[in-house]
């Protein structure tokens, strides 16, 4: 008897693996669409010589601004959203951002861009192994590094006004460990939906949790290179 319930045991435990690694695989699929949605359009935008007359324009601000609409209406809406509706505002907001980050083409050389890009994946590669495989509980490093990006959002506001290099420095150390470890806690939680039996839902919970767990990675990915292109990024100047 005591075999037989082991033997569940171990079948149940391996049929909540196989759903959770399924579930993380969609996600990814999801992040790297968006990826390579912005990148393609930065390139584009910048290549194109479009890229100037948008700085100079009060569209560039708008488009922020929107940016950052929906971003909290996809996180805020995702329960009563249909799956295209949040498939469309996702691929939305990657093309948006591509327009944004294309400014960083005129800041730093495409060798610096590709190298840090590089650097990137690699760091975010192996914080996201260490959050499938590690058996430590990240829920309380997530809710510090929610605080650290609360304090990273607060002191670059207050930077606009002080302009220290110090301070911009600091932040960009910060940043880049805030985001290392939001990319851990995040992939962990998303593994976590996956073993709770988000495969068991139907597939439009599928793909909503699909999108919204790919926009909380493409964010740590976008922000994390970010960070860490004030490092290694090459000034065109």
């Amino acid at each position: 008897m005591q075999t037989q319930i082991g033997a569940r045991d171990i079948t149940l435990a391996k049929a909540r693996q196989d759903a959770s690694t399924i579930f993380l695989a969609k996600v990814f699929h999801w992040m790297a669409i968006g990826l390579a949605i912005t990148g393609g359009v930065a390139l584009f935008t910048a290549e194109s010589g479009l890229v100037k007359p948008l700085i100079a324009s009060p569209l560039f601000f708008i488009l922020v601004l929107a940016e950052l609409g929906m971003v909290f209406y996809l996180s805020a809406r995702i329960d009563k959203l249909q799956p295209g509706t949040a498939t469309g505002l996702f691929v939305g907001y990657s093309v948006l951002n591509g327009v944004t980050l294309s400014t960083i083409f005129l800041a730093y050389t495409h060798a610096s861009i590709g190298a840090t890009f590089l650097v990137t994946a690699g760091m975010f590669a192996a914080m996201a192994v260490y959050g499938m495989v590690t058996k430590r509980d990240l829920s309380g490093m997530g809710s510090f590094m929610f605080m650290g990006l609360i304090g990273i959002l607060l002191a670059s506001i207050v930077n606009i006004f002080f302009k220290s290099p110090a301070l911009y420095w600091a932040i960009s150390a910060i940043g880049v460990l805030v985001f290392v470890g939001l990319t851990a806690y995040d992939v962990q939680k998303i593994k976590t939906i996956g073993e709770e039996g988000i495969m068991e839902q139907g597939e439009v919970a599928i793909r909503k949790g699909a999108i919204i767990g790919a926009l909380a990675l493409y964010l740590d990915f976008i922000n994390l290179f970010l960070m860490l292109l004030r490092f290694f990024g090459g000034s065109r100047d």
